[in-house]
């Protein structure tokens, strides 16, 4: 491993943290004792937890994402550690499901609709709505959906560098 890759590795988690950071902040101020409230109807029994992880992981690809925000979530005490275990496990159960889509893609070859699925062009496509509507939006709870997504995909391109690294 050269320099050039520990130098990778450091700023993928610096924007793996940063992104951390944008979408914990958004989340608070967007939701703040709403989404606690969600989170403890949403994860109320062991089987709702591994839904939610599960349906989590599967739409944004990357089970170490939602296991991110779980303990972000455990940490500012949205959520507890017995109900972040069901949605960790579903998360594992999500990545399954994540492999196949990205099969999926594969299948479609680089020119086809289902190339659509893989987790850059849905992380470029999230960080370009998350910034239209963060720079635009009048609106105060949209402005902070806007930065919720744009921490997201910076969170996301942050583990691709370290992946890559």
């Amino acid at each position: 491993m050269g320099i050039a890759n520990v130098l990778a590795l450091i700023g993928g988690v610096a924007l793996f943290l940063f992104g951390m950071q944008l979408m914990g902040d958004g989340l608070k101020r967007v939701a703040g004792n709403k989404l606690e409230l969600v989170l403890w109807k949403l994860s109320g029994t062991p089987l709702k937890g591994i839904l939610l992880g599960t349906v989590v992981t599967a739409v944004v690809q990357s089970s170490s994402a939602t296991s991110a925000m779980v303990v972000g979530f455990v940490n500012s005490a949205m959520m507890t550690v017995a109900q972040s275990i069901p949605i960790v496990m579903g998360a594992n159960i999500g990545t399954s499901v994540t492999g196949w889509l990205l099969c999926l893609s594969m299948l479609g070859g680089s020119n086809g609709w289902l190339s659509l699925l893989s987790t850059d062009t849905i992380s470029a496509v999230v960080a370009f709505i998350g910034i239209i509507w963060l720079m635009f939006s009048k609106n105060e709870t949209k402005k902070h959906i806007g930065g919720i997504m744009l921490g997201f995909a910076v969170l996301m391109y942050g583990m691709a560098a370290m992946s890559d690294a």
